[in-house]
């Protein structure tokens, strides 16, 4: 308990895996919430029960352990560091690794998914020119990525490539307090675990040729980051913290990449969540609703985890984006060839994650042999890379490593099929080491021998039933029944006595007894010398394995790209230099998968086109910049509006896309303001979100953006709703320009129309049947005529009272209710809505012969009508 104490305040905020023999012991209160998180009994180690104790097998620790790190927990392995065998003190431990929840190697993680940790480096908040980075690592691929970024906003967009990554944990300064700048960092309190280091971590001084070790660099210059001290600081302080909590270099981690968003399409995390690119859009929704499950069709992990990436940061590159398509066009055309491609990927395992786990001393021989024989299909893959000839699929070939030095060396070492722990034993194969072999001999020799002496005895003693058995508590032992007791020989030792029987030695027995099992012994020690061997042998040729790893993760989501297109009917993109996008007949990727698989008939594709493009002087506009939807809900106007993002994602990933044809100019952000909730936690509601998400939009969008905005302003009154949603399509038109769909229930905005020469209303067309609507989900050109919601509300199972009722107080506020709008030509494009004429105005205007009017007599109506609405309106003072 003295040991258990020092190591538990080495590590206090962790839970404390005690080793005893064969179990990890927790105590005190790591015993407590051990049993209540994972379900096991919770005993005590004294009569008093003031120890409380639980405990797990180690070799079924894993699992366990695993589940707390799930839970956010931390966890300490406190091991023995001696052989009890070899002493007759209390065996010596110490503390061999922490785990932490961004630092395991989860076998429970999806081989598509990261399982990133994070850090955070802020400058001080008043400086003017404020810089902030941030760095992520996945210890279990060794993906090691650093940016910083700088100006006013440059601590949200840390955040927000933070959160797009969904890290684990999270690590701080010491002396950085969240809650103090809660609002600058909203949206880091979801990351389950927060830790803090110490601030001395985070100076150049020391963070810096820290970094610098681990790369084997005497210059971060190679890496991109010369001129960039805080994301290299960052990445140094993310190393410190692997290395305290591991224990041990991780070999691995050879190489960082910096980027900056400029070289992606900008993607917030508000957009990837509403587009479901990884995840859905809801906890419960199944994951088959996402883009990337839908375009998944990759074979290797490290492919899986390339398209996820991808995703979430499609290239701005049109020379990349067009190599890529080069690409994929070839191995579309080549059927025979992209099939033997595909079939020479299967079955290549996790090579980075087994990498990982030899580096951090996790690994065993059966990872070892997994990697072995991954490495065995390297030159099927080089032979069918041969096959192609555009440039990527030349450069994969060239750089990929067939690594067949290292494949021969791990089979000429292990067995075909090794044991899972080197304790074992039996995992060297023959003939790579003479005195193994040697040793191996006189073990088998040995048991014959024992054979042999058993059939001796019973000749010499004449007993038949005489047995030479072993057990691991008194080893090599003669046993006879006691009914021939009388004709044990004399030379015969005593070792035991059973209530039948009577267990005896011999010198001879224990001689062969002592031989084999010091052979044994000394076998496992050599075959441990030997795999260390062969592993310090794999760890050099790491940085090999995590480029040829990288290749192949390029060659699958290629091959990929190409199965889809020839499986789905997609077909190549072109790129535009202009800022425009037309889609003949675009489908839905992920709708479209799901109605396939579940026979729901065939998607109704449409068309789309948008041109943001400036036009010369005194000439009309291209085409619209802004599509006005309209339409019923339930008709598909959000799965439009997601449809054109999504098939621009895809494009800009080096994808084909599920449509007719497509052209488009390189998008730099996607926008997306679509759906509502609130957040009470942050005390913000709906329409607060809302304002602030669009409020994103307007501040930041350009004309090479593409912006999607779905019932914006149903968060407030009618009329304020009404107002910023005119305003808001105002500003996009004059102010951005950007390619841009709209979708609303104001039928009031199609007058816009009129008003803006390069906006166009379109809509979702519904057809009317005796028995109800009938939702088409064609696009089409104009404005919808009406909303349907109460025919929607009757298809959602409202009862007929409530629809009935809905329907007259419909008609009423439709005859009582007609509202003028009109543009003022003072300021440009300004909306100004009138309160509801009464019904004896409206009747005047309406009996009214303006065919036989004088204009005298129109003057004096129009008068008589302006006294009217202004005595109806007390207080007005009739300007209007």
């Amino acid at each position: 308990m003295r040991q258990y104490t020092t190591a538990k305040s080495q590590n206090p905020d962790a839970l404390l895996f005690f080793r005893m023999g064969d179990f990890y012991e927790l105590f005190f209160e790591d015993a407590q919430v051990a049993s209540r998180e994972l379900q096991i009994t919770l005993t005590a180690r004294d009569r008093e029960r003031s120890v409380p104790m639980c405990g797990v097998p180690y070799h079924a620790a894993e699992a366990y352990i695993s589940r707390l790190l799930r839970k956010g927990y931390r966890i300490a392995i406190c091991e023995q560091m001696e052989d009890p065998k070899l002493t007759k003190k209390i065996v010596r431990r110490e503390v061999v690794r922490v785990l932490t929840p961004g630092t395991s190697l989860d076998p429970g993680i999806g081989s598509e998914q990261n399982n990133f940790l994070a850090v955070l480096h802020l400058s001080p908040a008043d400086v003017a020119d404020r810089i902030c980075a941030f760095a992520l690592l996945d210890i279990s691929t060794g993906d090691f990525r650093t940016a910083e970024f700088r100006g006013p906003n440059a601590a949200a967009q840390c955040v927000e490539e933070i959160l797009k990554a969904q890290p684990s944990e999270l690590l701080l300064p010491n002396s950085h307090a969240l809650p103090a700048q809660a609002e600058t960092l909203r949206g880091l309190e979801r990351i389950r675990t927060h830790t803090k280091v110490e601030d001395w971590v985070f100076t150049a001084d020391y963070a810096i040729p820290l970094l610098q070790r681990q790369l084997g660099a005497h210059s971060l210059e190679g890496f991109g980051l010369e001129g960039h001290a805080h994301a290299a600081v960052a990445a140094g302080a993310l190393l410190h913290y692997v290395r305290s909590t591991q224990q041990l270099e991780p070999g691995h981690i050879d190489s960082i990449r910096f980027y900056e968003r400029s070289q992606y399409l900008q993607l917030d995390q508000v957009t990837v969540r509403n587009l479901e690119l990884v995840d859905t859009l809801f906890n419960d929704a199944s994951e088959q609703t996402t883009l990337f499950h839908t375009m998944d069709c990759c074979l290797t992990p490290m492919g899986k985890r390339m398209l996820r990436s991808a995703l979430v940061r499609p290239l701005i590159d049109a020379d990349a984006l067009n190599r890529r398509y080069e690409a994929v066009a070839e191995a579309h055309a080549g059927l025979i060839e992209r099939e033997e491609l595909r079939r020479a990927l299967t079955g290549i395992l996790d090579l980075e994650r087994l990498l990982a786990r030899l580096s951090l001393d996790s690994a065993g021989p059966r990872d070892v042999l997994a990697m072995g024989s991954s490495l065995r299909r390297l030159p099927g893959v080089r032979a069918a890379l041969g096959a192609f000839r555009a440039s990527p699929w030349a450069t994969c070939l060239n750089r990929l490593d067939a690594l067949e030095d290292l494949r021969r060396q791990i089979e000429t070492t292990l067995v075909l099929e090794p044991p899972v722990t080197l304790a074992e034993g039996g995992l060297i194969a023959a003939g790579v080491d003479e005195e193994l072999d040697s040793l191996r001999t006189i073990s088998q020799s040995g048991r014959q021998s024992i054979a042999a002496i058993e059939e001796r005895e019973r000749e010499r003693t004449g007993i038949h039933s005489l047995k030479v058995r072993f057990n691991s508590v008194f080893g090599y032992y003669i046993e006879i029944t006691r009914s021939n007791l009388a004709a044990v020989p004399a030379d015969y030792e005593r070792k035991q006595t059973l209530v039948n029987a009577e267990r005896f030695t011999t010198p001879e027995l224990k001689d062969y007894e002592t031989r084999i099992l010091t052979a044994h012994e000394r076998c496992i020690d050599i075959e441990k010398r030997l795999f260390a061997a062969l592993r310090a042998i794999v760890l050099e040729a790491a940085g090999r394995i995590r480029k040829a790893s990288a290749v192949l993760a390029e060659v699958d989501l290629l091959a990929n790209f190409a199965h889809l297109a020839a499986l789905r009917n997609y077909v190549r993109p072109v790129l535009d230099d202009r800022p425009m996008l037309e889609i003949a007949g675009g489908r839905h990727p992920v709708v479209e998968s799901r109605m396939e698989d579940l026979g729901e008939g065939r998607f109704v594709a449409n068309d789309l086109y948008l041109d943001a493009s400036l036009p010369a002087p005194e000439q009309p506009p291209a085409g619209p910049s802004l599509l006005l939807v309209t339409g019923p809900n339930m008709g598909g106007k959000s799965t439009y509006l997601r449809q054109a993002a999504l098939l621009v994602i895809l494009a800009q990933v080096g994808c084909y896309v599920p449509a007719t044809s497509m052209r488009f100019g390189i998008v730099d952000r996607i926008y997306t303001r679509i759906g509502a909730s609130d957040n009470v936690a942050r005390g913000r509601s709906t329409f607060m979100v809302e304002m602030t998400e669009t409020a994103t939009i307007l501040n930041t969008g350009t004309a090479r953006s593409l912006i999607l905005l779905d019932e914006m302003g149903r968060g407030t009154a009618t009329f304020d709703g009404l107002s910023l949603a005119w305003a808001t399509l105002e500003f996009l038109h004059a102010k951005i320009g950007a390619r841009t769909l709209f979708a609303t229930h104001y039928h009031e905005l199609t007058l816009l129309a009129e008003q803006l020469p390069r906006l166009k209303n379109i809509h979702v067309s519904v057809k009317e049947t005796p028995q109800g609507i009938v939702f088409l989900h064609s696009i089409e050109p104009g404005p919808a005529n009406k909303s349907y919601g109460i025919e929607v509300a009757r298809l959602a199972g409202l009862p007929n009272s409530v629809l009935q009722r809905a329907r007259q107080v419909l008609r009423q506020h439709e005859r009582a209710e007609r509202h003028n709008v009109a543009v003022e030509t003072e300021a440009p494009l300004q909306l100004t809505i009138f309160t509801p004429l009464s019904q004896t105005v409206l009747d005047r205007l309406g009996a009214a012969d303006t065919n036989s009017m004088t204009p005298l007599q129109a003057l004096n109506l129009l008068e008589e009508l302006k006294n009217e609405i202004r005595d109806a309106q007390p207080g007005k003072d009739g300007a209007a």
